[in-house]
């Protein structure tokens, strides 16, 4: 493989994907909207304005705004929300950057062997900017990292993955391998004929904190790890991780299969 492309928030930074959870629950709360955090973390992974607009078409919200105000939510609603959202994120954004456990040296060890270091978001840019300046800080930058903004449109497409080739200067993308904790991460890969590869512990589909995942009874935590796991298998993974830093067999596996002809 020539390059990994690293999703941010619940992968390699923001242990368990909780800076946008708070928000998303508030800013629908204000609108008398009470979210679950499993349905505000459904869509996580996708462009933020795009991830409101998918939980304003879930079948339960979609009612309770409708029993609210007598009709469903519209685009100038959805406009409202994000225009609540983005500031009320961009104020934290710079406390949820911190590198999840192992993905410093994961980095360290994927450059040694002369692997690229992508990373592609549902963050815009500004969000971004924040975030990259803060890991960057704490010791994780990668070499090429696309936003939405820069691309005609986020995750599940594959315009961000393939902008990355194009920084990274690899070709063709079999060569590539795409990570990342939603399901919009694997789709996004799968979409863009990469090897695609889920992480659970710290990601938000599993969306614990660090402290859940070591205090909780094993039995409780491998019954989520399933659930997670089927989930991002079901989305389109190759593979599932239970760290970050597990990465490195993955690969081995990924090469051989690769050697063997295969591809994604």
């Amino acid at each position: 493989m020539k390059a990994v492309v690293f999703d941010w928030a619940g992968t390699m930074v923001d242990y368990g994907c909780f800076a946008p959870l708070a928000v998303f629950l508030q800013v629908f709360k204000k609108r008398g909207i009470e979210l679950t955090a499993a349905e505000a973390r459904e869509p996580m992974g996708m462009l933020k304005r795009d991830h409101i607009q998918a939980l304003c078409k879930m079948e339960r919200v979609a009612a309770l705004w409708q029993e609210r105000y007598g009709r469903l939510p519209n685009e100038a609603d959805v406009d409202e929300l994000y225009a609540d959202f983005e500031p009320m994120l961009m104020a934290t954004l710079h406390e949820y950057a911190t590198p999840v456990p192992g993905a410093i040296e994961l980095v360290g060890r994927l450059r040694e062997q002369g692997i690229k270091i992508g990373s592609t978001t549902g963050y815009t840019r500004e969000m971004m900017n924040v975030v990259a300046a803060s890991a960057k800080q704490q010791g994780y930058e990668p070499d090429a990292l696309v936003t939405p903004s820069e691309v005609p449109a986020g995750r599940p497409y594959p315009w961000m993955c393939y902008q990355n080739a194009i920084l990274l200067d690899v070709y063709p993308m079999n060569e590539m391998v795409k990570v990342g904790d939603t399901t919009s991460d694997m789709k996004e890969g799968r979409n863009a004929g990469m090897w695609t590869v889920g992480v659970l512990k710290g990601g938000s589909e599993l969306g614990l904190s660090l402290e859940e995942v070591t205090s909780m009874p094993q039995e409780e935590l491998d019954k989520r790890l399933a659930i997670a796991t089927e989930r991002l298998i079901s989305a389109g993974a190759h593979y599932v991780i239970e760290e970050i830093g597990c990465l490195d067999e993955v690969l081995k596996k990924i090469e051989m299969r690769h050697a063997g002809g295969e591809r994604p």
